[in-house]
């Protein structure tokens, strides 16, 4: 999966200095629900249990091939929220260095495609915590809209305080091939 600027491939353990650069950043974990990594090794860590499986992707700036953040979906089974048997959340982050250069949106255009015309999932569902409004700009960009609803997520680093605000699409159904 691929635009012009960003490709979502697997994490590699060679990727694991590129995480801890922008991981270790602790303006970006807690906005995302987890703590920011404390050494390479931790980011080793991650990637070989948390992101080693057919559900996360490196986000990768294709111009120097560096993961900058990650992607990734849900099922009802691991999502911070109570979704359908046939939903998914998606959740993502990026690097700060990335911050408001629309590569969140590209990676989750990706994204939601893959689950529409890929994973068939009926709905898709998203959330972010009341402080982060620009990752709800960038759900709304991808055509979700708020719920209204407000959840905690005690599995998230700061769920127990914080709320986070829900989204979800509209029913998106798979494209018909013709």
């Amino acid at each position: 999966m691929e635009t012009e600027r960003i490709k979502l491939r697997r994490w590699r353990d060679s990727d694991a200095e590129a995480l801890f650069k922008y991981a270790s950043d602790p303006d970006v974990g807690p906005r995302a629900g987890w703590p920011a990594h404390r050494t390479v090794e931790e980011s080793l860590e991650i990637i070989r249990t948390v992101f080693h499986n057919d559900c996360t992707w490196a986000i990768v700036l294709k111009e120097t091939d560096e993961p900058i953040g990650a992607m990734g979906y849900f099922t009802k089974d691991t999502s911070n929220i109570p979704i359908g048997d046939n939903d998914c959340e998606v959740g993502y982050w990026v690097g700060k260095p990335y911050w408001n250069r629309g590569i969140c949106t590209e990676a989750l255009t990706l994204m939601l495609d893959y689950c529409i015309n890929v994973k068939h999932f009926s709905l898709i569902w998203a959330d972010h915590f009341t402080g982060n409004q620009a990752s709800g700009r960038v759900m709304e960009k991808c055509g979700f809209h708020d719920t209204g609803l407000l959840n905690r997520c005690s599995n998230l680093t700061g769920g127990d305080k914080d709320m986070v605000r829900i989204y979800r699409t509209d029913g998106f159904r798979p494209q018909e091939e013709s």
